[in-house]
């Protein structure tokens, strides 16, 4: 405790510091204000249905991520996932397409023309995103539209309303990138994520001890460890691995570039982090979206399993995605033929195995290798509430027992302690830790 006092006045005495973890609170707390202004027009007391609509399923997660707006009928109800959506689309394009490939090869210049496409591209999405939500509002509080105003009036102005909030948001996130600390768009939806967890809190303690069958004090005590050793789990999974295997590793060597020394490829059993789960969640949405536009009764019973997040179908296809993109972000972000023409290059080498083709297949063996594991273990952090829900946690608490929300929540502390005991250790102060570092998502210790 006296260290973390300590640690506290040294962050104050910065004074560089101490004014960006002020901005980051501030363009907080605007945002978080932002999430409780309704859309003109619409009377916050008639919203009851539509609160109860995300109280399960698809529609609590995407209330959750939106920290409560979406089911406030906020100017920010369709949060920032609309871009998170647009960046996901831009990264395959720069796989599959040539023209952005090339983009991506620029620098500078062609990461400035990805943002603007990225941001044109968000704006599209919330153009047809802003009429389902608003779609799906008249169909579970058409009485919340004041007097007067028909929806069909009404619908033009609130989609741009809705649009606009979306990239204030936006606007907000980078702002804290650049005037704050962190990441500005993790940090905002870190926000939304911890917003719920009080409430969800309250609410699990309060069915533990009400209910009769529920378990009470003891049930409640083993979901707390398992919850503990689940966030154990997760902070390994987010901070991952820093060298690849040591039957590899032996092998993948430096020389003279690096003074002689031998230095490992740095190769991680969690290069994708939690990029694989947002990937597969984004396409999970796509059910929820369908039945928005058709009647939710008439659906099938295929559609209906995909808009259960505690299905075994939903759980099974969400799996099987997170494997699928686990690989495909660690080939795109971890490109063997690259990483082998700058080691010949570099003058590096791999005893035994010829430079050129012969290296980029065997890196390209030893990534494969040392994926499945993580894409496994990626798969079971993200199934972890639906488990949960065997043991009747309730539907709230038990998305902060896995999943994306637990991963982002520890990756966005982590990337953000860590940014703080950089500031710190080049000003000469005690760190966070006694260890002197702290690792973030990218597996590198800030010193």
């Amino acid at each position: 405790m006296k260290k973390f006092i300590e640690t506290l006045k040294n962050i104050w005495k910065i004074e560089d510091l101490r004014t960006r973890i002020l901005i980051t609170l501030l363009f907080a707390a605007i945002y978080r204000f932002g999430s409780f202004v309704v859309l003109p027009g619409i009377n916050p007391a008639m919203l009851d249905k539509l609160q109860s609509q995300t109280q399960g399923g698809l529609m609590s997660l995407l209330d959750m991520f939106s920290g409560g707006a979406f089911s406030n009928a906020s100017i920010f109800a369709l949060g920032i996932m609309p871009y998170i959506s647009a960046s996901i689309v831009m990264q395959l394009l720069a796989v599959a397409v040539p023209y952005f490939q090339k983009m991506q090869r620029e620098g500078e210049s062609g990461r400035k023309k990805i943002s603007m496409y990225t941001r044109w591209l968000t704006v599209a999405i919330l153009l047809f995103q802003a009429p389902s939500y608003l779609l799906n509002l008249k169909m579970q509080a058409a009485g919340a539209l004041a007097t007067g105003i028909s929806w069909s009036v009404f619908l033009v102005p609130a989609t741009i309303i809705l649009a606009a909030g979306s990239m204030f948001i936006l606007w907000l996130g980078e702002r804290i990138t650049d005037k704050g600390i962190g990441n500005g768009i993790s940090l905002i939806i870190m926000l939304g994520i911890i917003a719920r967890l009080p409430q969800a809190f309250i609410q699990e303690v309060g069915s533990r001890f009400t209910a009769i069958t529920s378990g009470g004090l003891v049930m409640f005590l083993v979901e707390i460890i398992i919850l503990y050793a689940v966030v154990c789990a997760s902070i390994v999974l987010v901070q991952g691995v820093r060298k690849i295997p040591v039957q590899y590793a032996k092998r993948l060597v430096g020389n003279k570039q690096y003074g002689g020394a031998r230095q490992y490829i740095p190769l991680k059993l969690f290069a994708a982090n939690v990029m694989p789960i947002i990937f597969a969640q984004a396409l999970m949405f796509i059910p929820l979206t369908i039945v928005q536009y058709s009647s939710p009764e008439n659906s099938s019973w295929f559609l209906h399993s995909l808009m259960d997040h505690r299905s075994l179908l939903y759980n099974i296809v969400f799996a099987l995605l997170i494997i699928a993109f686990t690989y495909f972000y660690t080939a795109i972000t971890l490109n063997p033929t690259q990483m082998a023409e700058d080691m010949k290059r570099n003058n590096g080498f791999i005893p035994g195995v010829k430079p050129g083709k012969d290296t980029a297949e065997y890196i390209d063996t030893v990534m494969s290798r040392i994926t499945l594991p993580g894409s496994l273990f990626i798969a079971f952090i993200a199934i972890m509430p639906a488990l949960a829900g065997t043991l009747n946690v309730q539907d709230a608490f038990s998305q902060f027992f896995g999943g994306t929300s637990l991963l982002i929540l520890i990756g966005v502390v982590l990337d953000t302690l860590q940014q703080i005991e950089s500031h710190l250790m080049m000003r000469h102060y005690d760190g966070l830790l006694n260890s002197g570092r702290v690792h973030g998502r990218g597996g590198v210790a800030a010193y």
